[in-house]
């Protein structure tokens, strides 16, 4: 990854701050965002840092421009936003239907969209879908649809955006420890869901997010790879 131009959004915390951080110890050169409630310290690597809410076509445009500004082009593209939420069918509203869609599907879009321009041949560009989508979960069909989305943008893009050369492939994490405080019948419960039995880590994912935008996986685009524990 040395000197590569990378963009991680959503990279201040959890799965997104743990691939920004295995960018840089990698010697990649990133530009990370948040909607400015969530920073933590990145200071120490070669770190770029924009509020920017990439729902919003008018800042993943800024957002870009930013990465042009700091970076001079863009060789990575990690769109890692996303969210999650539960709400019974019957008491889903459609306003937080749009948000949870816009936060998880149209954001790729958009940053993917306004990063064309800054993609050369060898480029690739990495969406965060969720093992789950192909599962479903009660109380979460708005969660579970945008992520299913992302799978059919994977696809679609991979085969639009190869003949410039230009990889595009999504990740599917399943149940991953972020740092939230479970109970501990609730962890071992859900621990057990996976074949490992035990939740992964955000560097685990991470790690697969360098192997997909790296030279071993040269050959690889248009693929949703899961990364779950075997759930």
């Amino acid at each position: 990854m040395k000197d590569k131009r990378v963009l991680v959004t959503g990279g201040t915390r959890g799965i997104g701050r743990a691939t920004v951080l295995a960018f840089a110890r990698g010697g990649a050169r990133v530009v990370t965002c948040h909607r400015g409630d969530g920073d933590e310290e990145l200071a120490g690597h070669d770190v770029h840092v924009v509020t920017a809410d990439v729902t919003r076509p008018d800042d993943a445009g800024r957002l870009i421009a930013e990465c042009e500004r700091h970076l001079g082009g863009l060789d990575v593209v990690v769109n890692n936003v996303g969210r999650d939420g539960q709400a019974a069918v019957e008491d889903l509203s459609a306003g937080e239907w749009h948000s949870m869609l816009d936060t998880g599907l149209t954001s790729a879009y958009l940053v993917t969209q306004a990063a064309l321009r800054l993609l050369g041949p060898g480029a690739s560009i990495v969406n965060f879908g969720a093992s789950a989508a192909t599962r479903g979960i009660p109380q979460r069909a708005h969660y579970t649809a945008a992520k299913a989305g992302v799978t059919g943008l994977t696809r679609s893009l991979a085969k639009e955006l190869g003949p410039r050369g230009v990889r595009v492939n999504a990740i599917a994490p399943g149940l991953i420890d972020t740092g939230d405080e479970l109970p501990p019948h609730i962890r071992e419960r859900v621990s057990g869901l996976t074949s490992l039995g035990r939740l992964g880590t955000p560097d685990e994912v991470a790690d697969v997010v360098l192997f997909l935008t790296g030279e071993p996986s040269r050959y690889i685009s248009g693929v949703t790879l899961p990364v779950d524990g075997g759930i």
